[in-house]
């Protein structure tokens, strides 16, 4: 399923003080906010008013939050945006593994949340009002039997069938296609993919290329496609045609 919407967003958190503030802020800028409490809650939204993006909270109380974006993830397309009170590595590792955007950890600036939540925005939903992409950013870029649409921001498997990719994994596929053969660095890609500077340990990175190779290898323990240079960064060893 897709979101439709370009401007609604959907805040879930189990204190509601938390998430007035940023609906009140939201609202504020533009956009158009449904607040709510649990996972049930935002599945009945998503089935009926889904938004383009949402903002959860992986502390839910007694609800696992982790969970919840994971059934997000399986059923839905759609922006996603861990919000957490942990600012430990592991817990943004395993946010991203299980498909986020983005994560910002508790307490946050709001400037820097509605920042983040536009570039998850605009990775998903490229700006029509640009006027027609030039040529070049319009092609399919073709490697292994993969096609990846650029324009529509598909891509599509040797079977013909789409393969989903978060907004994130798109950015990065992107990133190895038009760079094929060429070894790229962890902070090249993370620049392409997050446009922020990567703090020592993170391993947002790794997380995705993991994902991306369990989605497009035919075995992910030995990777054929994207292969790892040991102390350089990762290559997609195909040659790539654009069509």
């Amino acid at each position: 399923m897709a979101c439709m919407s370009e401007t609604h967003v959907a805040v879930v958190d189990d204190e509601p003080d938390i998430t007035q503030l940023i609906a009140d802020y939201l609202t504020n800028h533009g956009f158009r906010v449904s607040q709510l409490r649990d996972g049930s809650a935002l599945f009945g939204l998503m089935a009926s008013d889904p938004p383009a993006l949402v903002l959860l909270d992986i502390g839910l109380g007694s609800e696992d939050g982790l969970a919840v974006a994971r059934k997000l993830r399986a059923q839905w397309r759609c922006g996603l945006v861990i919000v957490t009170g942990r600012g430990d590595i592991v817990d943004r590792v395993v946010g991203l593994e299980v498909g986020a955007d983005d994560y910002v950890a508790k307490p946050f600036d709001l400037r820097e949340l509605e920042a983040r939540i536009k570039a998850v925005l605009r990775r998903l939903q490229p700006d029509e009002t640009r006027g027609p992409a030039p040529e070049a950013e319009r092609a399919r870029l073709s490697f292994a039997g993969w096609s990846l649409d650029v324009d529509a921001r598909r891509l599509i498997g040797p079977d013909t069938a789409e393969v989903v990719l978060t907004s994130g994994e798109f950015d990065l596929l992107r990133a190895f296609a038009e760079h094929p053969g060429r070894v790229l660095s962890r902070d090249f890609l993370l620049e392409r993919t997050r446009g922020r500077e990567a703090g020592p340990y993170d391993r947002t990175i790794d997380v995705q290329v993991g994902r991306l190779r369990r989605k497009i290898e035919a075995d992910p323990v030995n990777p054929q496609i994207i292969k790892s240079v040991r102390s350089a960064g990762y290559v997609l060893v195909p040659p790539v045609s654009a069509t």
